[in-house]
């Protein structure tokens, strides 16, 4: 046997949800382009729990289902109240997912249809959580979902207590549409370990949250906007990128373990970032970040991905830069939860193995001699 590091090019499952073929991105083999200009997330939420987009019946339920679902436990608010102010983001949502469990009297049961249910909660849920520990942490109370609102209206109205605006709410969906699956990454990954065993839903959710939470998958945008932050002005760009490669340093949001010609969803989020530059005014994000990128991809062939301009996207909405990878996280959800359910219908519990590169022929001392 011999190890691949990171897997690299191994091919550790088959499934049905999305795919990424000759640097095409699909979703139940619907274009990423095509989804991102037409579909709603709760359309693409559907694709991918059912394997067909919904019909306006179909539709209209899965969105009453979520605004039936969205409340979460008063036990899980005040949990949340119990949390440090400065608590991580992502920390605080594995715990609260993880927590939802201890309310859900369907938690252990492994049925289908049970698990299909626990999966529309989860969705619906997620977004809660996080708006509401984003303002517990500032003192404010939480603002209870409405009805009748799609998962991104809802979310935005939650987090900042008032009707959002109708182009922030377009913009958010679309990211989240651009974010919800993405084959076999590291947080799917994980996922699908957790519940191969047998584990609940809710377990899996929990390992692709801890997943998600490194800097090298979905907290790679947080590191984009720090790096943004630290530049200040599209003068300094020039001479940040430059002083970062000569030292060898790595520059998020750039290159990607598949794609090699670039990121499939980069275009929408860069074409949002400009739209919302415009509309706030503030270009500063959107000309820095092109500026970034016209260095980057031409001296070094690296091209963004889709955490790149999703940093500046976030950014313009007003979005607190520590909840960029929570928001990942609401879209995901509907990815992850999906192939929770495939490995469900078709289960082996997941065993690679090692190859062993340490001492051998080593003998037991006895502690009087060592």
């Amino acid at each position: 046997m011999t190890a691949t590091k990171g897997l690299e090019g191994i091919v550790a499952t088959t499934s049905s949800i999305s795919s990424i073929i000759d640097g095409v991105l699909t979703y139940r083999g619907i274009d990423i382009d095509d989804l991102a200009e037409n579909a709603t997330f709760e359309e693409v939420a559907y694709l991918l729990w059912y394997g067909k987009l919904p019909n306006a019946a179909e539709l209209e339920q899965l969105i009453k289902d979520f605004n039936t679902y969205a409340p979460i436990p008063k036990a899980v608010i005040e949990q949340l109240k119990l949390y440090p102010k400065d608590a991580n983001s992502m920390a605080a949502l594995r715990t609260a997912v993880s927590c939802l469990a201890l309310y859900d009297e369907e938690a252990n049961d492994m049925t289908p249809e049970s698990n299909l249910r626990k999966a529309i909660k989860l969705q619906a849920q997620i977004p809660t959580i996080i708006a509401a520990f984003a303002r517990i942490r500032e003192g404010k109370e939480p603002v209870a979902p409405k009805q009748s609102q799609s998962i991104a209206e809802n979310f935005l109205y939650m987090l900042i207590g008032t009707e959002p605006d109708k182009v922030a709410v377009q913009a958010l969906d679309t990211a989240l549409v651009l974010h919800a699956d993405h084959e076999l990454n590291a947080s799917t990954f994980a996922a699908r370990v957790t519940v191969a065993t047998l584990s609940d839903i809710y377990s899996g959710v929990v390992s692709a949250i801890g997943a998600l939470k490194g800097p090298l998958h979905g907290g790679a945008n947080e590191a984009v906007m720090a790096m943004l932050e630290d530049i200040g002005t599209v003068d300094n760009v020039d001479s940040y990128v430059h002083d970062k490669m000569a030292k060898k340093q790595l520059i998020m949001g750039f290159g990607h373990r598949v794609y090699k010609n670039g990121d499939p969803r980069a275009k929408h989020l860069q074409k949002m970032s400009q739209e919302l530059g415009k509309i706030t005014g503030n270009m500063n994000w959107y000309d820095m970040s092109i500026k970034i990128e016209d260095i980057v991809t031409g001296e070094k062939g690296l091209k963004p991905n889709v955490d790149f301009y999703s940093a500046s996207v976030y950014t313009s909405l007003e979005i607190p830069r520590d909840l960029f990878t929570p928001i990942f996280a609401i879209s995901r959800a509907s990815g992850w939860t999906a192939h929770i359910l495939e490995q469900f219908d078709n289960n082996r519990l997941i065993r690679p193995r090692a190859e062993y590169t340490g001492p051998v022929n080593q003998k037991y001392v006895s502690i009087e001699n060592r």
